[in-house]
């Protein structure tokens, strides 16, 4: 019952799997006696042994029974109070999560496992060498490869970040348990740590009870790279090195990297006005901040691990200037100056001596060793944010506070220094007490406590510690050298916070790292010295994996991308064009906007003049655009415009840009860092999926944009294709036929111009929004449309199900790099006749009329919706940042996430095969369905389209959506739901024929017996949720009733295994 985990298609064991759904179900029971008391707990057992029994009935066919038991389910649930119904909701959500921490679980297990995998670099690269790709064409195309993986923050994640951490401790314990040489008492201490993490659980609020800031958001995207992608990474790369030297005789490149990493984490405004410029900046800062500390800690355990002495002539003598200018620094500090000591602790000096004073965290641990400890490895990091305490307060008395004390402090420093035979208190009072003072002891302890805190007591403390210089057995060179690089990865990290908290920053950008080719200078000097010396092994462990770390992630983790809709864009050029009086630039004809906004292009004064007064909603896109100029393009990704119709859509952001930069130069006098953005037009709908392929024809053909696109973007266009609006505007059927058209346009606009092009896929969670197995979606793509380059969004709840733990993570990078690879040595197969085209586009014709004519035509169907689904509801589940649209909207303007989540919690998932069943059956009873088995056998697109339908028709449940309608649905819509069910069961039917197939699923009898596994759990929830629907409906105002709602979908989320 998941999408996403099917890119790893082999078996897992399920008599392990089994056991630990046992284990664990064991230990909630414990945990629930205790809890909830054992009166609650044969409750709990009656419902699950009830919904078990249908389940059986159903699965041997006596479909009378099962509707009896199920019948006899709902009576008992419809007869709680509140006070039951809450833990009993509360009880199934956490059966199912514990469940999906055990399948996560053996699906690790089995990775390791299993020697040669399938969809592997290795498996891949002796496929491609077998089938003829040479050596060097191989090598070449790797090396070469872009795939760049975009973390969005779509509100689809239901569990609280807390949750997820606690989830994560519970699969390394299971880890844990698995070790054969577990002793009986060290396996019963892990049984009370399951137990106490399992009571936190239940003892945690499972709700949200705020809304996330794009902040927190953005944090929760760093959280992913901390926790899992900083390990994943060296691991993944490792795995592409080997396999590209096993199978070309050469190894990855050290810089090389096939996949980075972007975000839309406080970046994307579209429909969210709490996504300011000030958001934008912050998080962009944030990112370099934690890339900069945990830099910082790599390093820390480099210097640990290179103790060695032997270096090149170079290299040494790079690390005696080092230490040549430390000492005359440390000779300058030496001097007891107090105006100095004073001017040193104001600037808050970072500096790392050059050998380390303590062990860092893990540095005890090879370079590559997989952390199986019980203790959680993911530490909270405690970034600049609200709890993050300024050096300075607003008043400047705090600053002062400071400054009295330093001078106190000093003198008293100064006084003992003096008196070296003070032995008692006493004497000791009076000789470090200043003159005409009354100094107390409290008051002394408080002085001395600000001195240790100091940056500058911290260094004196720090000397404590370092031998002295007559007892160092030699210079550590490569210590020495990577002191330097942290003292300037120290002293960035500190020029952050200040610009975080809006402080003027008084560093030297000389003593900073701007770059990662200024970080990597002196991580690749070490290790060509240690090469040169032999010592290949050690270059090749912590070295080689930070060194490949600094080239993934940059200075900045994941480069921001900005995203606003089309209109906003126009909106602004209204304002300007209005105060300029030159008319009102949206009322304009496609032709006159491009004619002005190509004449403003080419000319070099600004456009927007200092003295123009706007709107809000005008100054803050003019406000975004100051401040991506002041960011630049090493922080930033793209900008993408959504809903873009025309080529003036893309021209309109390329003028706001230039205007920017010109006023930013100016007033900073000096250049912009960094080159204006890359704009990514993003065609959602499907009329501008139709259209795409022209505007893209349009844009390239004006002088002006084709030369910008070869001298400031190496001569490559990229562009956006959107999966969910498309889908809720056609159907799932036509919406892919629509997609794969529009990509072959696009490449085909791109070549006629000799531009090279890169897709960038917005694809969602579920398989209504463009998800489902990424190898499978990648391999479906038009031939041509990924030549070595793709851009992809993970959203959501996907985000932490296939980056969350690093294990699953290396498995999804390896998954991305072959798909791309094969995509572009082997390009799928395009439709082997014509007729198979005009096939598709009737199926898709009659598919999007069927579609269409329920959800927009009916005029009973909104209405229908709202009452057979939660989908007014969901708002209140604070699972995003975004303003929750009005719930009186139609159809056309609920945003895409809702419309499916609402479908999903039901069960009926009715925008992901909606229109299917009509458009194959009309087909077949023409006498194609040969024609559409052959289409399925041999044609990539069509077998892919028609195996995630199937998919999704395995998880959809006809008398769990009766059941909604039944009770939730007013009689005058009911036969409108029975129809629906009807078009559900076409689908079922038609797809089969044209598959094959006896029944669904077949041929992934692993999913299958997931769903079966958590029916006995999800069903209740299905029906509880209907109950508390009815009251709530009954009863808006009350909250314990909101709250049981809130935790059906919840449970009902887990057990999907994906929400929208």
């Amino acid at each position: 019952m998941t999408d996403i985990t099917d890119d790893i298609s082999e078996e897992i064991s399920f008599q392990g799997f089994e056991d630990d759904c046992k284990l664990l179900g064991n230990l909630l029971n414990d945990v629930l006696q205790r809890e909830v008391g054992p009166q609650f707990m044969e409750k709990v057992e009656k419902t699950r042994v009830l919904a078990q029994s249908a389940c059986n009935m159903r699965n041997v066919g006596i479909e009378d029974t099962a509707e009896l038991l199920e019948k006899q389910l709902a009576a008992e649930l419809s007869q709680m109070t509140l006070e039951e119904a809450l833990p009993l909701a509360r009880t199934f959500s956490h059966y199912l999560n514990l469940s999906g921490i055990a399948e996560t679980h053996h699906r690790v297990t089995k990775i390791r496992s299993t020697e040669k995998q399938s969809k592997s670099c290795d498996d891949t690269f002796n496929q491609l060498v077998q089938g003829g790709v040479s050596p060097d064409e191989l090598y070449s195309t790797v090396c070469n490869q872009v795939v760049e993986i975009v973390l969005t923050a779509h509100p689809t994640q239901i569990n609280r970040r807390t949750l997820q951490y606690k989830h994560i401790r519970i699969a390394h314990l299971l880890e844990y348990n698995d070790r054969p040489d577990l002793g009986q008492e060290d396996r019963d201490m892990l049984i009370e740590d399951l137990k106490r993490e399992i009571s936190a659980i239940w003892q945690t609020d499972e709700l949200r009870r705020h809304k996330p800031t794009p902040v927190d958001e953005a944090r929760a995207g760093l959280n992913i790279v901390e926790q899992s992608l900083w390990r994943a990474v060296p691991h993944y790369l490792r795995r592409v090195s080997n396999a590209l030297k096993k199978h070309t005789g050469n190894p990855l490149p050290l810089t090389c990297t096939p996949i980075k990493f972007g975000s839309w984490m406080g970046g994307d405004r579209d429909g969210n006005p709490n996504v300011t410029a000030k958001v934008t900046k912050n998080v962009s800062l944030l990112s370099r901040w934690m890339a900069i500390d945990l830099y910082i800690r790599e390093v820390d355990n480099l210097r640990f691990e290179l103790s060695v002495n032997q270096c090149t002539e170079n290299f040494s003598r790079l690390a005696h200037e080092i230490l040549e200018k430390e000492n005359s620094m440390e000779d300058r500090h030496d001097i007891w100056n107090p105006s100095s000591l004073w001017n040193q602790f104001k600037n808050n000096s970072h500096h790392a001596p050059p050998l380390p004073t303590q062990l860092p965290t893990g540095a005890d641990l090879p370079s590559c060793a997989e952390r199986n400890e019980v203790e959680s490895h993911y530490p909270r990091l405690d970034v600049p944010g609200s709890e993050f305490t300024p050096s300075h307060s607003e008043d400047g008395q705090s600053s002062l506070r400071v400054k009295e004390s330093m001078h106190d402090i000093i003198n008293l420093t100064i006084k003992t220094h003096g008196n070296d035979t003070v032995s008692n208190s006493g004497n000791a009072q009076s000789a470090v007490t200043p003159r005409g003072s009354s100094f107390c002891s409290s008051q002394l302890l408080a002085r001395r406590k600000i001195f240790a805190e100091s940056q500058l007591g911290r260094t004196s403390f720090d000397k404590l510690l370092e031998p002295s210089s007559s007892q160092r057995p030699g210079i550590a060179p490569y210590r020495v050298v990577l002191g330097d690089a942290k003292q300037k990865l120290l002293k960035t990290r500190k020029q952050l916070e200040l610009l975080l908290e809006d402080l003027p920053c008084e560093h030297d950008y000389k003593d900073c790292y701007e770059t990662s080719e200024q970080l990597l200078e002196p991580l690749i000097m070490c290790y060509e010295s240690l090469k040169s010396c032999g010592s290949v092994i050690l270059a090749d462990g912590r070295l080689a994996d930070l060194i490949r770390r600094v080239a993934t992630f940059g200075m900045v983790l994941m480069k921001l991308d900005l995203r606003q809709e089309s209109g906003k864009h126009s909106e602004t050029l209204d304002a300007i064009t209005n105060y300029l009086d030159m008319g009102t630039y949206s009322d304009w004809d496609e032709d006159k906007k491009l004619e002005f906004l190509t004449r403003e292009l080419k000319g070099k004064r600004p456009l927007v003049p200092p003295t123009i007064e706007v709107a809000s909603d005008v100054k803050e896109v003019l406000e975004t655009f100051r401040v991506a100029a002041e960011l630049g393009s090493g922080s930033l990704g793209a900008y993408v415009i959504s809903m873009a119709s025309n080529a003036s859509d893309v021209l309109a952001v390329e003028l706001l840009q230039k205007d920017a930069h010109l006023s930013i130069a100016g007033e900073l006098g000096r250049p912009c860092p960094g080159r204006t953005l890359r704009v990514v037009p993003l065609f959602e709908t499907v009329k501008d999926l139709r259209e795409a392929g022209s505007v893209i024809r349009k844009l390239l053909s004006i002088d002006w944009y084709h030369k910008h696109i070869i001298e400031n973007h190496n001569g490559h266009q990229e562009v956006m294709v959107g999966y969910s609006d498309s889908g809720k505007d056609g159907g799932r059927f036509t919406a892919a036929w629509e997609l794969y058209k529009a990509q072959e346009d696009v490449v085909a606009a791109c070549n006629e111009y000799g531009i090279k092009v890169t897709l960038f896929h917005g694809r969602g969670g579920s398989i209504g929004r463009g998800g489902g197995p990424t190898y499978l979606a990648i391999q479906s793509q038009p031939p041509g449309s990924v030549m070595g380059s793709l851009r992809s969004t993970e959203q959501g709840e996907m985000v932490q199900a296939k980056f969350g733990l690093p294990q699953i993570a290396v498995r999804q990078l390896e998954i991305y790099t072959t798909a791309v690879l094969l995509a572009t040595l082997r390009p799928p197969k395009p439709p082997k006749e014509e007729k198979w085209r005009n096939l598709m586009d009737e199926i898709s014709k009659i598919s999007c009329s069927s579609y269409r004519n329920t959800v927009y035509e009916n005029p009973e169907f909104q209405a229908y919706f709202r009452e057979a689904t939660p989908q007014a509801e969901l708002g209140f589940l604070n699972i995003g940042s975004r303003p929750r649209r009005k719930s009186s909207v139609g159809i056309g303007h609920l945003r895409a996430i809702p419309w499916i989540f609402a479908w999903t919690q039901t069960r009926f998932v009715l925008p992901s095969w909606l229109g299917v069943g009509s458009g194959l059956k009309g087909i077949c009873e023409k006498g194609h369905t040969e024609d559409l088995r052959a289409m399925y056998k041999d044609w990539p697109f069509f077998q892919s389209t028609i195996d995630l339908i199937e998919m999704v028709l395995g998880k959809a449940d006809i008398p769990i959506a009766k059941h909604y309608d039944e009770v939730l649905v007013s009689e005058s819509r009911q036969e409108l739901g029975a129809e629906l069910r009807r078009e559900l069961l076409t689908a079922e039917k038609f797809v089969l024929i044209v598959t094959g197939h006896e029944k669904l699923s077949e041929n992934n009898s692993s999913l299958r017996k997931l769903i079966e596994s958590r029916l006995p759990y999800l069903n209740p929830m299905n029906m509880l949720q209907v109950e508390i629907l009815k009251r709530l409906r009954r009863d808006e105002d009350n909250n314990k009733l909101r709250d049981a709602l809130l935790i059906t979908i919840n449970g009902i989320a887990a057990g999907m295994r994906n929400t929208g």
